[in-house]
């Protein structure tokens, strides 16, 4: 039983979803509580996958109640992990999502002591998290689903997909693309947040508003990765990138900054195209080849495609996230 105290769908919602489904198809008999209802209804309609309204603290713990037959009780972020504690009888296994230990608030200190008493083992989704954390974690890499990249059209697109918050650098993005980019080319940018306005006053000052499209929360991703012929992931901080991951699968060339979790996937790459973080010199170089150079790119989203799917695909997840559960069971 997943629980997640969340009424959106982002990255860790997503995360739950393509873990759950992997594990139903191994066999497993899987409820998910929490993300919005909808959508996670939706992306596990294939599947016989239970979800359950997790919106609260109190109504995932609420649910955690009613339902007592799991046998594994596994939690995600802190608000999961601590309804989950205070009302899973079950044991309990955590993912790490973020590269940071808990506690930023004294709720939140609070909270963690209540935690580590309860849960039998923690997940991290990188090493970069695992390294960061509090407490010992077994690596688990979340895994996306392999996409065929043979006959893709793609057009002079550069793509940014990803919450437009400080920490997310996606100001580095646009001055690397002023920078490197052709006439020609355009960016867009899938996400919204608190820096928009000032990402599209950027624009304006770098001159390339005319070619840059914001264009918000969208629900067409994998299409636009289809089209697109490079994506740009200048956060130095990632936890992992389940976008990365999906542009992986699409064998789509990513230019990612050399930190966070970055060099544990696109750095597995033979021609991996890593930037100093921050460095919109380097990044605009980097970028100035990808755009001018269709055979380097060409090779070098495959190579991103052949990692992905060796190393980064839901089943490896399933079996990985199913050791530590057996471990936790005895």
């Amino acid at each position: 039983m997943h629980a997640v105290r969340s009424d959106g769908f982002s990255g860790v919602e997503r995360h739950v979803a393509t873990l759950a489904a992997a594990q139903c198809r191994v066999g497993h008999a899987v409820i998910v509580i929490g993300g919005d209802e909808s959508m996670m209804h939706s992306a596990l309609a294939d599947t016989s996958v239970r979800t359950i309204q997790g919106r609260t603290v109190t109504e995932v713990a609420r649910n955690l109640r009613r339902i007592r037959r799991a046998d594994i009780v596994h939690a995600h972020m802190t608000a999961g992990e601590l309804a989950a504690s205070v009302a899973a009888t079950s044991p309990i296994v955590v993912t790490r999502h973020f590269a940071r230990a808990r506690g930023a608030t004294p709720v939140g200190r609070l909270s963690g002591v209540v935690i580590r008493r309860r849960v039998g083992a923690q997940i991290a989704i990188s090493r970069y998290v695992a390294d960061r954390i509090d407490g010992e974690a077994t690596v688990v890499y979340p895994g996306v689903e392999p996409v065929a990249t043979t006959s893709v059209d793609r057009r002079p697109v550069v793509l940014v997909v990803q919450r437009l918050q400080p920490e997310k650098s996606t100001d580095v993005a646009l001055r690397a693309f002023a920078a490197g980019a052709p006439s020609g080319w355009t960016l867009q940018v899938v996400g919204r947040g608190a820096e928009l306005p000032a990402l599209e006053a950027l624009a304006e000052e770098l001159g390339i508003s005319g070619r840059t499209d914001f264009l918000g929360f969208r629900d067409d991703v994998p299409e636009l990765m289809r089209a697109a012929s490079a994506l740009i992931a200048p956060c130095a901080v990632e936890g992992l990138g389940l976008s990365v991951l999906e542009a992986m699968a699409h064998g789509l060339p990513v230019l990612a900054s050399y930190a966070g979790a970055h060099p544990e996937t696109v750095g597995l790459a033979d021609d991996a195209q890593l930037f100093a973080p921050g460095s919109v010199e380097d990044a605009g170089a980097m970028l100035a080849r990808l755009c001018t150079d269709a055979a380097f790119r060409d090779g070098y989203g495959e190579q991103l495609a052949q990692v992905q799917r060796a190393d980064f695909t839901p089943e490896a997840q399933a079996a990985g996230t199913e050791a530590v559960y057996r471990a936790v069971l005895g």
